[in-house]
């Protein structure tokens, strides 16, 4: 009997080690500490660094710090939840420096995923390339994306460069293409940016007579070839020349159901004897995110004054309780405090029809700026955000005055 006892008594203990060993749960410590993620393309990986504390995580994209307090944690799994935008990252630690899982964009659809992979090792450079010495990329570049294609589209590559570090971005007619961090080397170039919407990678080589030939990748559904050519003095066609009213038509008119399915019109009394700046936007679009912080500044300061701001949501969720969800979050994070009404589906084609005084919708985000007597002074195409260092400098200067001088005419 006394030996059944001692038995049992060591299975037990046994038992109950592995069971320890089998349910070891691994998270972040509270202090803050570095990592390096990356999201597997297929053909690719994209690195990007961020910050991970017990409550909050920072993701880093050159001068960028995208600050999430949406984290819940329940054992080893850890679930991000975007600010801006409707996706999120789940994933489990698998030791207590490794996490592995998945990045949801419910914004493409809901089988929309991307593997993910982050750690706290390696930390030194966004690419694990080799840094030994890189070529100057400083400067202006001429782009095009997808050359000699129906297709092409014409872009300036904007770098700074310490070393072997490079950051930068994009510019286009439409907008740009946000905080790109990345390495360079003697004969390649590598950038990224992921921001919770996009994931943007840049690869490209460089070519014996100095010109850059590369893939871009958004994410694991789109890729490109892009070229680009050293050259100070590019410019693209000014913002303000590529949206316009058609013939026949002399004002901006509109009536959309506001967050509480209220139709709200142009012509309501609230908007008369006002300038109004009318927001064609989406929450789904960084660059709308960019200028949303702007618009919100520039209407604090001028609310009183007589500014009014309509921002025109136009959503890729079909449902519109959902479309509400995704604008008042829009709102709740960027403390933005102007209107905002439900305008329709976010594809181009589709928002062109609601606003058929327009030539077209071209991009997302666009601005119209209109007088207190309802005449329409300005359309600006695109958003020129903070990643693309003076060219939104300009901007923020120029429409700050140019609201300024509106509304000091009389009615």
């Amino acid at each position: 009997m006394a030996l059944r006892f001692i038995v049992f008594l060591f299975s037990a203990v046994l038992f109950s080690c592995s069971q320890d060993v089998e349910t070891k749960q691994h998270s972040a410590p509270s202090a803050i500490e570095k990592w390096r993620a990356e999201l597997d393309l297929g053909e690719a990986a994209l690195p990007f660094f961020f910050e991970l504390s017990e409550n909050q995580i920072t993701i880093i994209n050159a001068e960028e710090r995208i600050e999430i307090e949406a984290i819940q944690r329940k054992g080893d799994s850890i679930v991000i939840e975007m600010p801006y935008f409707d996706s999120e990252i789940k994933a489990k630690f698998t030791s207590d420096s490794t996490m592995k899982g998945t990045w949801l964009n419910y914004s493409k659809g809901k089988n929309y995923q991307v593997p993910f992979f982050a750690s706290t090792s390696g930390l030194k450079n966004r690419f694990n390339v080799n840094l030994e010495t890189a070529m100057s990329y400083f400067g202006k570049w001429e782009t095009t994306f997808s050359p000699d294609t129906i297709s092409a589209q014409k872009a300036i590559g904007i770098f700074q460069q310490s070393g072997n570090k490079i950051t930068g971005t994009f510019v286009t007619e439409t907008g740009d293409y946000r905080f790109l961090e990345g390495n360079a080397t003697d004969d390649s170039l590598f950038l990224s940016c992921f921001d919770g919407a996009h994931a943007f990678l840049f690869k490209a080589k460089l070519n014996d007579d100095g010109t850059l030939e590369g893939i871009f990748w958004s994410g694991n559904h789109w890729k490109e070839p892009w070229i680009a050519k050293r050259n100070e003095t590019i410019e693209l066609t000014h913002p303000d020349s590529l949206t316009f009213l058609k013939n026949g038509y002399d004002k901006f008119a509109f009536t959309f159901p506001d967050l509480d399915s209220n139709l709200v019109s142009l012509a309501d009394d609230k908007y008369q004897g006002k300038v109004v700046i009318i927001q064609i936007m989406g929450t789904w679009c960084p660059n709308c995110v960019d200028e949303t912080k702007f618009l919100s500044k520039l209407y604090d300061k001028h609310h009183e004054k007589g500014l009014e701001i309509i921002g025109l949501a136009y959503e890729r969720a079909s449902d519109f309780q959902k479309a509400v969800q995704n604008v008042q979050k829009h709102k709740a994070v960027l403390n933005a405090e102007y209107d905002f009404l439900i305008a329709g589906n976010s594809k181009k084609t589709k928002a062109a029809e609601t606003l058929p005084m327009l030539n077209h919708i071209m991009s997302y985000p666009t601005a119209i700026f209109i007088d207190k007597k309802g005449k329409i002074q300005k359309i600006h195409t695109g958003f020129y955000g903070p990643g693309t260092g003076v060219y939104y400098e300009n901007f923020v200067k120029e429409i700050t005055a140019f609201v300024e001088e509106l509304l000091t005419e009389s009615s």
